[in-house]
């Protein structure tokens, strides 16, 4: 799965871009440095590597997703799902252990209800204030699982991957500073050039919260810088500072939802 969402969508932390190739540094001497791609010619790539087993949707608010066929081979052998409901679509890797008791949680009866449609009403359940925090709500998803939801009437991304690292993502910036959110490392390598790392484990990103831990809410995430076999400094990657703690309480009842996130972390 790829999505790639202009910067106006969802701010990638600032971490995540080189430091090198954000203060134009030249490549080493005999190095060739990979210069990140525009979103057009990214979602091209994609087709190409999934040549006859690929699709996309592209948004005028500035969203783009593609999605490889269940059949196609690459990247992973998990379940690929893509499902759009009230204009919000999930493209989902993986599976749900307790589906089954999630469907009668949120109310769900159809029996055609997979990963992608439960993880939409989730995230509308939580976009019209449902009453349960973000973090609980992807923390009662057992099993290994990664997602993205874009939701078109509000031009919102949220996504998510499990806390097992059974399931790979990646994320970068584009030429264009759009971010770039793939299941497969080699594009997401090729199409973000040096800013580009594994989305952190146990976490979830949202347009307006940035990102954060869901295994460990109360928690800060630090950045932790990463250099490539070349000795070249990329995009950072993440994890929880048992040390630091965010400033606030959780909110609870009617107001918890993504909105109050604090933003400073």
């Amino acid at each position: 799965m790829l999505g790639i969402f202009h910067k106006a969508v969802a701010q990638a932390p600032q971490e995540l871009h080189s430091p090198e190739s954000a203060a134009g540094i030249p490549p080493k001497s005999g190095s060739v440095r990979r210069q990140p791609k525009n979103p057009d010619e990214i979602l091209r790539d994609f087709h190409a590597a999934y040549s006859g087993q690929s699709f996309s949707a592209s948004f005028s608010g500035g969203a783009a997703l593609a999605c490889v066929g269940p059949r196609a081979p690459r990247p992973s052998f998990h379940q690929r799902l893509f499902c759009s409901y009230d204009e919000v679509y999930c493209m989902f890797v993986g599976s749900l252990g307790n589906l089954s008791a999630l469907i009668r949680q949120y109310g769900l009866c159809s029996k055609s209800t997979n990963e992608a449609l439960l993880v939409i009403e989730a995230y509308r359940t939580l976009r019209d204030r449902g009453p349960y925090p973000a973090d609980q709500v992807v923390k009662d998803f057992s099993g290994s699982f990664a997602f993205v939801v874009y939701d078109n009437k509000t031009s919102t991304v949220f996504a998510a991957l499990s806390s097992d690292g059974g399931i790979p993502l990646y994320w970068g910036v584009a030429a264009d500073s759009s971010i770039v959110i793939c299941d497969d490392r080699e594009i997401t390598k090729e199409s973000c050039g040096k800013s580009y790392a594994p989305f952190p484990t146990g976490c979830m990103f949202h347009s307006d919260g940035g990102l954060r831990s869901f295994e460990h809410p109360l928690n800060r995430l630090k950045a932790m810088p990463r250099v490539d076999s070349e000795g070249v400094m990329c995009g950072a990657s993440f994890k929880v500072d048992t040390f630091a703690k965010i400033n606030s309480m959780p909110r609870v009842g009617s107001a918890a939802d993504w909105t109050s996130w604090d933003n400073s972390h």
